[in-house]
């Protein structure tokens, strides 16, 4: 059997989507080498929707190594070319804008930087509550970027968040096999 592609699999704090994201990890980890990453944020916040201790170790636990939650240790991904693709999931509005306008200053925009200099493909799984608002600038520019590709996506509240998009999670594996043949998964929006 071929070696396993190495997926990095970068969490942004989204952390209401914890749950159904460490399940597609898992499911993703059976296909793909999984190289965690956090940011420092995901990594560190505790919220009502868990203990941020507790996501590293279920991580950990699924990919078999602790993510890269550091800037320095998100660097070495592009000179050593440490991955075959990434996936950043999930993507909140604020890493979006990040790196949209290249603000590389969290383990996941430097991942995302190191990883696009060796043209190799980002899938970014958006969930946002201003998607539709103050993010809608930054996913137009993204998705005109080159190695850039989306997990599908739509609004999960539209009465009562009517700006909020979130990526169809479920889609992931997908999205990922079509943007390792350098194509879009569609429909986009459902």
């Amino acid at each position: 059997m071929p070696d396993k592609k190495r997926l990095g699999f970068a969490l942004c704090g989204s952390f209401c989507t914890f749950e159904k994201v460490i399940a597609e990890m898992e499911k993703l980890a059976e296909i793909y080498d999984v190289i965690p990453i956090m940011s420092e944020g995901a990594a560190s916040t505790d919220t009502r929707f868990g203990k941020a201790e507790d996501f590293r170790k279920r991580i950990a636990g699924i990919c078999g190594r602790e993510p890269i939650t550091t800037i320095a240790g998100a660097e070495p991904i592009g000179p050593k070319a440490l991955l075959d693709i990434l996936l950043i999931e999930p993507c909140t509005g604020n890493t979006l804008g990040k790196l949209a306008n290249g603000i590389t200053d969290t383990a996941v925009t430097m991942a995302a930087k190191a990883h696009l200099r060796n043209g190799r493909p980002v899938v970014i799984a958006v969930s946002t509550n201003d998607a539709l608002g103050a993010s809608a600038q930054n996913i137009g520019r993204l998705l005109n970027a080159k190695n850039i590709y989306f997990v599908p996506m739509g609004q999960d509240s539209p009465e009562g968040k009517p700006a909020s998009v979130v990526a169809h999670f479920d889609k992931t594996a997908g999205a990922i096999e079509a943007a390792l043949s350098g194509k879009q998964i569609q429909p986009l929006l459902e």
